[in-house]
């Protein structure tokens, strides 16, 4: 049955899909000149403000997707999934704080659901019970192992998968089909990351299973075998699952096997822009304007360090329209 709560919310989103940048304005940007030429076409497209730094204008263009949501959803907790990377970010970077006992500026992301502060007065404190109920185990015991281990590597390794699991759990429970397959998709890729990772830095076994996160579109346990074999196990194994089309990417570069995956996420999440109920039509267009800002950043850092337009478009994002 359909859900009518989100039709006024949705006929706004599909206005302001109109004003997304499409396929040929991203091709405009790869043919500029230089950076300050794709600033200024950005610029005249609504972007930023003349003198604007390429990351101010960036950061503004987070925060206007997410104002134009809180315009429309009452409650943004239900996009919560979205915001977690920035949080289990924000705890590793905490983690290593605590233990260093030392400041480092700029360190933070300001967009996730907890604040830094918080964070960082709770590590500080070994007042673990102050946290959201699901990243206690995990600050806990990646605090105790960079104290006792002094090793960093470790030490993300417990966050990521605490992250990737709390963003897969999100999903779940959310009640939406498409942030449900978000959660699984990312699980799935963070997991296929880290088994490349460690491949290439030829990790043991038993660090693939500390690492993987669950999931239910990749088996743990042979993507451990296969990572822990070679990338043409990997590959192999990738070729019997959904995520056959990152087979003969990860063997290019993890520059090709990211882009791959970011395409894929854009690809599920396209069917949303014909439809008009519910809440995934909103979850699509926060996930296609983080791609979309996310190809620009990789424009623009290209073009001011002058790289060859045909390595900066490999690099591109699909656009959501």
């Amino acid at each position: 049955m359909a859900d009518n709560s989100y039709i006024y919310a949705d006929a706004r989103i599909h206005v302001h899909e109109s004003t997304m940048l499409n396929a040929a304005f991203m091709e405009q940007l790869l043919s500029a000149p230089d950076e300050a030429a794709c600033l200024k076409l950005l610029q005249e497209h609504g972007w930023g403000a003349p003198g604007m730094a390429a990351e101010a204008m960036l950061e503004g263009e987070t925060a206007k997707t997410w104002e134009l949501i809180a315009e429309l959803v009452p409650d943004l907790s239900v996009f919560d999934v979205f915001r977690y990377e920035s949080d289990y970010h924000n705890l590793k970077a905490a983690v290593k704080e605590a233990c260093t006992a030392g400041k480092h500026p700029g360190i933070y992301l300001h967009d996730g659901t907890v604040e830094p502060e918080k964070l960082e007065e709770s590590l500080t404190a070994r007042d673990f019970d102050a946290l959201p109920e699901e990243m206690r185990e995990p600050a806990r015991h990646a605090l105790d192992t960079l104290l006792q281990t002094r090793d960093g590597q470790l030490c993300d390794c417990i966050v990521d998968r605490a992250a990737l699991t709390a963003i897969r759990s999100a999903g779940e429970r959310s009640g939406s089909e498409l942030l449900a397959l978000y959660g699984e998709i990312t699980a799935a890729v963070g997991d296929l990351k880290i088994a490349v990772r460690a491949l290439a830095t030829g990790k043991e076994r038993d660090f693939m299973e500390l690492s993987l996160a669950p999931c239910a579109t990749l088996d743990a346990g042979r993507l451990a075998d296969a990572a822990t074999d070679s990338m043409e196990s990997l590959a192999a194994y990738l070729s019997s699952t959904r995520y056959a089309g990152a087979a003969e990417e990860l063997k290019k570069s993890s520059t090709a096997l990211e882009c791959w995956c970011d395409n894929y996420m854009i690809e599920q999440i396209r069917p949303q822009l014909h439809n008009v109920f519910g809440l995934d039509p909103l979850a699509a267009y926060i996930l296609g304007r983080r791609m979309e800002i996310r190809s620009v950043r990789i424009i623009l850092t290209g073009k001011r360090n002058e790289m060859a337009d045909a390595e900066i478009r490999g690099r591109v994002r699909m656009t959501y329209v």
